[in-house]
């Protein structure tokens, strides 16, 4: 008999019960991503304080047991008695939804709030949360639990704050909420050192209690010294391009600088979010960059080319930092600007401010065009070499690489393809697969350094060719994410330095050529392991040094053999170790930040040597697995 189905069935999830019952609606997820939103919903909050001229420091600090404080000196949220619900307003901003001084455009012209929710979702995604305020000569305290109130608000004498007004929240995380608990201070010391660059005179501090870390974000230039920061391991051509414009209420800051590199690095914000998926502004800039390049190269005379879109942005370093009133987000994330308006204001604000410039600045203008015009010639270059190997089949679907072994599954979403270094590894794998649905393509030695080659000498290498033709994406202005014939590409190396060399080649080469194949969660490392520990008849693989000692020490007797190289293991080892999906372990490549990454393969992987001897010089005590 069918279940009754009336109104006794209707559940209202009152006051930040429905934030507990779907966290990721709110916050995007309960992992990494949803952990560190917390975090910034509350920096947020100071940020909206900083940029109406109200604060000068934020401090964010991590705590032992992996609670986070974020303190400001902001003007302290309101404490008197809101005339609508009869308690505290700073009551109602944690325990009410859509509640907060963001709304009637009065106590806030821009803000960066993202989803207009903050701290009462903070509040109702921990376990714990204490607030101190800051106002009038008077300091306020209250906590809560799971969203709910544990105490009235109160005065109190504990004066944690160093100027006469401000705001203390330390939250801890609910552990019945979040799958990943730890806060990582990579992820956090990328995103506050962005906001310290977009808002310039700002302080942000980050402590880690946990490894007695500190660093301090300052930055008196804002996006020009962002843009120097992107450009600091390249070689640039001229002087930072500033132009800064308002119009409507709409502020628009752009910075601009040109390397010798042949990779783009465009970030664009509006109202400190990272639009990581552009959107209306960045059309904006990209229309107005395009045509003003052009028109100043045509008028003097200095080049018959028609210039695209990606010969103007090649090597080119941009911030492009828009304030609006209501912008309007849109796209998977969240992070892509959807108003209309803005490609036509952000367009004729760039065109006039960089036509003025190129005016001004005629050697500068010279430097720009030479760089774009080899661009160009490099693209047709890039042209002709995938017809000519196109002509000799290369990159036709039809004929794959005669050194791949294909799977029988045709669905993509249930394929594998793992590059294997090396031909004996490639045998071994070969025989060891699962032949339905993995894929095999051996590689012989190290393939190109990718960062110090243009897309028409990349194609010159035979084993990059096979790559782009096994993957089926095609590549440069053909590349189609859609086409992509395995959804899972596995680099598969030896556990040593030359292994981890190539690694690093390839994921330079994913990178720069198929980033959307990282972005959509498709390239992987495999982890094979690094010793075979045999007691009796029981074999135990083994991937760290750690877990050698450990297990070595429990066995107390064994024999014990360390894997050189792939080579070594024959068919049955290579499946039950790296490629079994019961057994095995992968890495998903993924980029948690833009700017790190782009700034680690232009240390290592680049032409400047210096920057990568330092980074070595620092990193040497961090290595795991030294082959002496």
């Amino acid at each position: 008999m069918a279940e009754q189905y009336d109104a006794s069935q209707i559940t209202v999830l009152g006051g930040l019960n429905a934030v507990r019952k779907r966290p990721s609606m709110y916050i995007g997820s309960t992992g990494l991503r949803g952990l560190h939103h917390l975090v910034y919903e509350l920096v947020d909050n100071s940020i909206d304080e900083a940029m109406a001229g109200y604060c000068k420091n934020i401090i964010v600090i991590i705590h032992q047991d992996n609670s986070v404080t974020v303190k400001d000196d902001g003007r302290g949220i309101p404490v008197d008695i809101h005339p609508q619900f009869n308690i505290p307003a700073v009551e109602v901003v944690l325990t009410k939804l859509h509640a907060g001084g963001k709304f009637d455009k009065k106590s806030y012209k821009v803000s960066g709030g993202l989803h207009g929710v903050g701290i009462s979702v903070v509040n109702a995604l921990s376990k714990e949360l204490e607030i101190f305020i800051k106002r009038d000569n008077k300091i306020h305290y209250q906590k809560y639990a799971r969203g709910e109130p544990a105490s009235k608000l109160i005065t109190t004498d504990k004066d944690l704050f160093e100027g006469s007004s401000g705001t203390i929240v330390k939250f801890l995380p609910d552990e019945e909420i979040f799958t990943e608990k730890v806060f990582d201070w990579e992820i956090l010391q990328s995103r506050l050192r962005e906001l310290a660059f977009l808002n310039k005179g700002l302080r942000i501090v980050l402590e880690d209690e946990r490894t007695e870390q500190k660093k301090e974000f300052y930055f008196e230039g804002g996006i020009v010294s962002f843009v120097e920061f992107l450009n600091k391991n390249k070689n640039v051509l001229h002087e930072i391009i500033h132009l800064t414009k308002e119009k409507d209420s709409i502020q628009l800051e752009v910075a601009m600088q040109y390397s010798d590199s042949y990779n783009e690095n465009i970030h664009s914000f509006v109202n400190n979010i990272n639009t990581h998926e552009g959107g209306t502004h960045l059309v904006g800039f990209k229309t107005a960059l395009t045509r003003s390049i052009n028109n100043y190269a045509e008028k003097n005379k200095i080049t018959d080319l028609k210039l695209t879109s990606d010969d103007v942005r090649e090597g080119l370093a941009a911030v492009i930092s828009l304030k609006i009133p209501e912008p309007q987000f849109e796209g998977q994330t969240k992070t892509r600007l959807g108003n209309s308006e803005i490609k036509g204001i952000v367009d004729s604000l760039v065109s006039t401010g960089l036509g003025y410039f190129l005016e001004e600045h005629p050697k500068v203008a010279a430097n720009i065009i030479n760089k774009t015009v080899m661009a160009a010639k490099a693209r047709e270059a890039a042209r002709k070499a995938r017809e000519l190997t196109r002509r000799k089949n290369a990159l036709e679907f039809s004929t794959l690489p005669g050194k791949l072994s294909d799977c029988s599954e045709r669905d993509p979403a249930k394929c594998e393809l793992f590059l294997v270094e090396g031909e004996s590894a490639g045998g071994s794998s070969r025989q060891g697969r699962n032949r339905e649905n993995q894929a095999i393509l051996p590689l012989r030695g190290k393939i190109l350094n990718v960062e110090k080659s243009r897309l028409h000498k990349v194609l010159e290498s035979v084993e990059i060719v096979n790559i782009i033709t096994a993957i089926g994406t095609g590549i440069g202005e053909e590349f189609n994410v859609g086409k992509a014939r395995y959804h899972k590409v596995i680099i598969m190396c030896d556990a040593d330095v030359d292994g981890n060399h190539i690694a690093t080649l390839l994921l330079t080469f994913f990178y720069r050529y198929m980033k959307q194949l990282i972005e959509q969660g498709m390239i992987y490392l495999a982890q094979p392991p690094l010793y075979l520990i045999k007691k009796g008849n029981k074999k135990h693989y083994v991937q760290t040094e750690k877990e050698k000692e450990e297990l070595m020490a429990q066995l107390q007797q064994y024999s014990i053999q360390r894997y050189k190289g792939l080579g070594e293991m024959n068919a049955e080892e290579l499946w039950e170790t790296t490629m079994d999906p019961e057994k095995r372990f992968l890495k998903q490549i993924n980029i948690e930040d833009a700017v790190a990454a782009d700034e680690i393969f232009s240390k290592l992987m680049g032409d400047e040597v210096e920057p990568r001897r330092k980074f070595i010089e620092e990193n040497a005590k961090k290595v795991v697995n030294l082959d002496v």
